[in-house]
């Protein structure tokens, strides 16, 4: 029962990570490096943002099954859950209930991009914590790193490169909108201190509960 309640709560978190990434696109002043390739692939295919996320994402799940051999069943069906869900929610926030809204003042974009940033990276802290769901780009780029010994953040920043490349290529070759702009330094900055925090602000005030359970128990 309890690991149910954390996957519930851990989609529940996952839901408000693409809450906030409709609210970055919403904001319209560029979005995260990852986005950023995902918005000019969804334009070059005349897809849906939710629907090129879950696709890509999948890409990354089907990598993630290749380099552990298919040893952790358990593991992707989690995993694609999560990722269909996420793209639901993309399209469900980005199309239906936020696409009739259109800011032209720009502190207020950049204020809702500030925003969206902090609740997407929230989310996506709570998630990682919670360790049951799991992005597959950060699953991927942990097992490149252990196999290849090369540091978590070097495959991760790699990525991020990767994907603003691609989404500038495609964005100068098809002469469509540029996505790599201001908001994708703003994202790169504040995503990555909010993940941090949520993650030191969980662990003060969870894991020490849980090891004062612990020595309880062993006292009795």
């Amino acid at each position: 029962m309890k690991k149910i309640n954390t996957l519930l709560l851990s989609l529940l978190f996952y839901t408000l990570t693409g809450f906030g990434i409709s609210l970055t696109i919403i904001a319209g002043i560029g979005v995260s490096s990852l986005n950023a390739m995902n918005l000019s692939l969804a334009e070059l295919f005349s897809l849906k943002i939710g629907t090129i996320t879950a696709l890509v994402n999948s890409l990354f799940l089907i990598l993630y099954i290749i380099l552990t051999k298919g040893k952790l069943l358990k593991t992707y069906l989690i995993q694609a859950l999560s990722v269909f869900s996420l793209g639901f929610v993309i399209n469900f926030f980005t199309y239906q209930l936020l696409g009739s809204i259109t800011l032209t003042d720009y502190p207020t974009r950049l204020l809702l991009f500030i925003l969206a940033s902090l609740i997407g990276g929230f989310g996506t802290g709570m998630v990682l914590n919670l360790k049951v769901l799991a992005f597959p780009i950060e699953s991927v780029c942990q097992i490149i790193s252990s196999q290849r010994a090369i540091p978590f953040s070097k495959v991760r920043y790699g990525v991020d490169i990767f994907s603003v490349g691609t989404s500038l290529v495609i964005s100068l070759m098809t002469q469509s909108d540029i996505y790599v702009r201001e908001g994708t330094i703003i994202s790169l900055i504040l995503l990555s201190m909010t993940i941090s925090i949520t993650k030191s602000l969980y662990e003060k005030y969870s894991v020490p509960k849980l090891s004062q359970t612990k020595k309880c128990k062993s006292h009795v």
